[in-house]
């Protein structure tokens, strides 16, 4: 009666799956093998195995293909050889060898090389062996290429051969055999594949990927810490091909910090420097180190007069001189007056040969001890000349408005100490490029007089890259400085400003040293592109922290952080926390005596 009874009541039992494993979740859902490569979903995938390498391998060959930027999985198995297996067989291919030479030299026949080589290298083997200095391994080397397209896999193939067949190490597609070749680069430490090099273990070291750029000399300055293996990052800028350097980075990553750490260690090795400061960053290092600091802004005791002439040097005459003066503040006039067109140039042109020959100044004649006219004495030329009243009265604001007073002085300026700064801090903005021009033409006349070791800093360098005669006059003076012993850095946190001129390019190209600090997203791709930048490099940009970046001289580069003593730090730092704890100690110092 109960067994009728469970039946009407038609009862379903519910049925047990076997729960999914994690190769169930990992697994793609289809697979198709090929002869030549292995579609996986939307991606192709093609298995190389490296299979002959040349007599002699040097450490780090096989970082051009590791460094690569595409997709591709690699792995190296090392199968240790039992010793005295080996020595068993080396002794027979040595007296094997042996052998064949002496049945030549029987004959009569001349030295084979092949077979002297080979035996010789033999010999070097067993004797390692036999000392237990190297063991030997068999090595299989794989590569498993992962592409979009199979068009896109025989390009990254052909690139992959180019530069192993460089180096004279051979390779060969895993035909027939994809699935296996690809099971053997999968992390599973399975060499499936089995298509193997017998290798000594210096040969064998020579595979290791985690190589890094070394960038230690014997002497320089110490910039920071390799942060791939921890070694010293010392350099001197002035032993490659140019001394100039750029530093990109955003707002608050360590830039200006950095640029005061090398200033206070250049110092210390005898090197001038000159610094044009945008926000009076660099006064309390110029007064810990008894450097001369000047502010140029309307209301300045400090003056430097754009119609002052430099020193001829050697091989140079007055002549060449006064033309050069005369081009470079035709240039400078446009920074202040705005765009002209070829009538307005011409008379400006005429006029400043005629303001300096009011002053007795022309190029026959030695000006060496004659005063230089001032901008109140252009503008008057300017005013009794044809076509130029209209430009005079533009003039007038420098001269009788309200910048009077920044342009039309005598210099007064002392540049005999081994620190000295330029501060425009307290300038407008406006006038900012203009007193940038100033200075840097001021200072460049100066570098050109003397030769001495020197760097000329240019913070926030992107304000020049906004106008062009600004930006070619700093390109000019990156491309000659190296003649006077004179490194130019510029530093700048608007990058897209700095590389969108091609005279920042320019500039970017003609730097031996660069550094980059922590980079924005908004930014992040102009820097890839022009620095050629790996994926990865790009996010350690991103993501690195203050003080930390890709520090590049000449054609290497490696990662770095900046770092400074305790003594070092409180002299340079920024950070408004600790300036101000800084300065409370100081003034409970002072109250307490």
């Amino acid at each position: 009666m109960a067994l009728d009874q469970k039946k009407q009541e038609n009862i379903s039992v519910p049925q047990m799956s076997e729960p999914a494993g994690f190769k169930d979740v990992v697994a793609p859902s289809a697979i198709q093998i090929e002869s030549r490569y292995i579609q996986l979903g939307d991606k192709f995938l093609r298995t190389l195995f490296l299979y002959s390498y040349p007599r002699y391998l040097n450490t780090n060959w096989f970082a051009p293909v590791i460094n690569l930027d595409r997709f591709f999985d690699i792995a190296i198995h090392f199968h240790p050889v039992d010793t005295a297996t080996i020595m068993k067989k080396l002794n027979r291919k040595v007296t094997s060898i042996e052998a064949q030479l002496n049945e030549r030299t029987e004959k009569g026949l001349i030295r084979d090389p092949i077979l002297e080589t080979a035996l010789h290298d033999l010999e070097d083997l067993r004797d390692s062996l036999q000392q237990a200095t190297q063991k030997l391994f068999r090595v299989g080397v794989y590569i498993t290429i992962i592409e979009n397209s199979v068009e896109e896999l025989n390009k990254a193939e052909s690139e992959i051969r180019g530069i192993l067949d460089a180096r004279m190490v051979l390779t060969k597609n895993a035909n027939f055999q994809q699935d296996i070749g690809f099971m053997s680069t999968l992390p599973l430490g399975r060499d499936k594949l089995e298509i193997h090099s017998n290798l000594n273990t210096g040969p064998a070291s020579t595979l290791f990927p985690f190589v890094s750029a070394d960038l230690t000399s014997n002497k320089g300055i110490l910039y920071g810490i390799n942060r791939h293996n921890n070694s010293l990052i010392l350099f001197d800028r002035f032993s490659l091909e140019n001394a100039n350097s750029v530093i990109f980075a955003k707002s608050g990553s360590g830039k200006s910090y950095t640029a005061k750490l090398e200033i206070l260690r250049s110092l210390m090795t005898g090197t001038d420097v000159i610094i044009i400061d945008p926000e009076n960053e660099y006064k309390y290092l110029t007064e810990t180190v008894g450097g001369s600091f000047f502010r140029v802004s309307l209301n300045s005791q400090n003056h430097i007069n754009p119609f002052e002439l430099p020193r001829p040097i050697d091989g140079e005459s007055q002549a060449d001189v006064l033309r050069s003066n005369i081009i470079n503040l035709v240039g400078m006039m446009r920074l202040m007056l705005g765009e002209l067109n070829p009538e307005e140039d011409a008379i400006i042109d005429r006029a400043l040969a005629e303001t300096y020959a009011s002053r007795d100044i022309t190029p026959d004649v030695d000006f060496s001890d004659k005063t230089p006219p001032t901008l109140s004495d252009f503008q008057s030329i300017l005013e009794n000349m044809e076509g130029g009243n209209s430009l005079a009265k533009r003039l007038e604001k420098y001269t009788k408005g309200s910048y009077a007073g920044f342009l039309n002085n005598q210099t007064n300026v002392d540049m005999q100490n081994k620190l000295i700064v330029f501060s425009i801090r307290d300038m407008e903005t406006e006038l900012r490029p203009i007193a940038m021009y100033l200075i840097i033409r001021y200072v460049w006349n100066i570098v050109r007089a003397e030769l001495k070791k020197r760097i000329l800093l240019v913070d926030e360098a992107w304000v020049m890259m906004q106008h062009e005669d600004a930006a070619s006059f700093l390109y000019g003076i990156a491309k000659r400085c190296r003649k006077y012993y004179l490194g130019l850095t510029t530093i700048t946190q608007d990058v897209n400003d700095f590389l969108g001129s091609k005279y920042g390019k320019a500039i970017l190209t003609n730097s031996s040293l660069q550094l980059l600090l922590k980079q924005s997203p908004a930014t992040i791709n102009t820097v890839k592109e022009s620095f050629n930048l790996s994926e990865e490099e790009k996010y350690l940009l991103l993501e690195c922290g203050v003080g930390e970046g890709i520090f590049f001289a000449g054609l290497k580069h490696a990662a770095i952080k900046v770092i400074a003593s305790y003594t070092e730090d409180q002299i340079i730092t920024s950070n408004p926390e600790e300036i101000l704890a800084r300065e409370k100690e100081q003034a409970d110092l002072e109250n307490t005596e």
